[in-house]
């Protein structure tokens, strides 16, 4: 990693160029992964990448640049071309608007000392693993998924391991080292009656070494997989429409994630391009609803010790019972809306800008029974899991895809359905949702958006959605 001289110098020379804030973000990546089709390995990677991004402000504009080689020259150079940029006008770099940044100046008393970050003693680190040892989990699940049922006929499985080391200095003092350890078990299990094909998924993982899998039953997980592509084998077409829709606990807090979670950062806030620009302090939602994104929960599969900034995480409640407290705020988009940071600002890597991104986000538990929720459904759609999806953060309007469904009917679950998609708005379901189970769960996945691909949880307890639009073949 950079030392502390060579990083001072770097955000002196951009001090003394007129930058009104720099930032150094160091990085050193180690990436394993492997993927088997049945017991044989398909595919492997493993890679190292390390690189520098370079981040100064001036006025309302960012400049960003970044490199892969780490030599003083190098870095120096990268350095004086942004301030170039920063004094000529030119958009070599991200423009991004802002608001009142620190003044001009030259950092006579250097860095704080650093603050390091570790992961525990407990850790298993993947890299010093023979590959026999790494892949047992993954062979593990292959066996028990395909003896679940003969319809049964592949299973393919994803094994990744993260070593990250980040290290992050600015203008402001801040100086801090992060280790950050991943790892995560994807397994697709496909079914199959003449020449329907159907899948299943589970995808357990967590801010934790190889030591993850001696904490979970990797077995069960691959017996889930393929129990959800048997199910969805023989289920029969949705009849689309307006109905009651019930939202399973644990990933099926991918539908708020996305249908309002996306709406409350303030890289769309700082914009005013948020159906909840404005409406701090007011009802958003039902008081049921209380919505938080933390950060900091230890070992889950999206925390972080400290964001991209160098921030501690934290937990942040988003609405509470309904009334909108806080979005999620990076430094910069922070500065122009006027609002402080929230330890959220994140990046897949040194190539990227970093701005406010979701971390862990779930609706908080309610007071009801599943079993409850269900029973108060005259005529609607269980939703145990949700594909993915996509929402204007302007408007707020969504689509999803959901994977295994079943319909309600007088107050139980019935038969299975397939090729179901959920059609809604954001501000429009929060204020639906009518009941809140307590059985909460988070689960594991990946959210794209304009800083990369990040580890992400979304969860909840069982949900209810008085009416949503379904979408299937009627």
């Amino acid at each position: 990693m950079l030392s502390k001289s060579m990083i001072e110098d770097v955000l002196d020379e951009a001090c003394l160029r007129g930058a009104d804030f720099a930032e150094v973000y160091d990085e050193n990546t180690f990436l394993q992964e492997t993927q088997l089709n049945q017991e044989e390995i398909e595919q492997s990677l493993t890679g190292r990448e390390c690189g520098v991004g370079i981040r100064v402000f001036k006025g309302d504009s960012c400049y960003y640049g970044y490199t892969n080689e780490k030599s003083e020259g190098v870095i120096q150079r990268l350095t004086r071309d942004l301030t170039k940029s920063m004094k000529d006008g030119s958009m070599t770099g991200d423009f991004v608007k802002s608001g009142s940044v620190p003044g001009n100046f030259r950092m006579r008393d250097g860095l704080f000392e650093k603050k390091n970050y570790t992961m525990g003693k407990e850790t298993a680190l993947a890299s010093a693993m023979p590959l026999g040892r790494r892949l047992e989990p993954a062979k593990l699940a292959i066996r028990a998924g395909m003896a679940y049922d003969e319809e049964i006929v592949r299973m393919r499985v994803k094994l990744t391991d993260m070593e990250q080391l980040v290290q992050i200095a600015n203008t402001e003092g801040i100086y801090v080292q992060d280790q950050r350890v991943k790892t995560r078990l994807y397994m697709t299990s496909f079914a199959q009656s003449g020449t329907d094909l159907q899948s299943g998924y589970y995808g357990p993982g967590a801010m934790r070494g190889h030591d993850y899998y001696d904490r979970i039953d990797v077995e069960a997980a691959a017996r889930e997989a393929s129990r959800q592509a048997k199910t969805i084998l023989h289920a029969r077409e949705c009849q689309g429409g307006q109905m009651s829709v019930v939202v399973d606990n644990g990933f099926g807090g991918l539908l708020f994630h996305e249908a309002c979670g996306h709406s409350l950062e303030a890289t769309v806030i700082a914009r005013d391009s948020s159906e909840f620009c404005g409406k701090l302090g007011t009802q958003v939602a039902s008081d049921v609803v209380t919505l938080v994104d933390d950060g900091s929960i230890p070992n889950e599969w999206g925390s972080l010790h400290v964001d991209d900034e160098g921030m501690p995480t934290q937990r942040n409640v988003l609405i509470e019972q309904g009334i909108l407290k806080s979005y999620l705020v990076d430094q910069l988009n922070g500065q122009r809306a006027k609002l402080a940071p929230t330890g959220s600002a994140r990046r897949q890597n040194y190539k990227y800008i970093p701005t406010a991104r979701m971390t862990n986000t779930y609706i908080a538990p309610g007071d009801h029974a599943p079993e409850e929720i269900i029973g108060a459904t005259e005529h609607g759609l269980y939703v145990r899991t949700i594909n993915g999806g996509s929402v204007d953060p302007a408007t707020g309007d969504f689509n999803f895809s959901a994977g295994e469904c079943y319909m309600i009917e007088h107050g139980r679950i019935g038969m299975p359905v397939r090729g179901v998609t959920l059609i809604g708005n954001g501000g429009s379901v929060l204020k639906k949702v009518d009941m809140v189970g307590n059985d909460f769960d988070l689960r594991q996945g990946y959210c794209f958006a304009s800083s990369g691909a990040l580890f992400i949880d979304a969860g909840q307890p069982t949900v209810r959605i008085s009416s949503m639009t379904v979408g299937g073949i009627g």
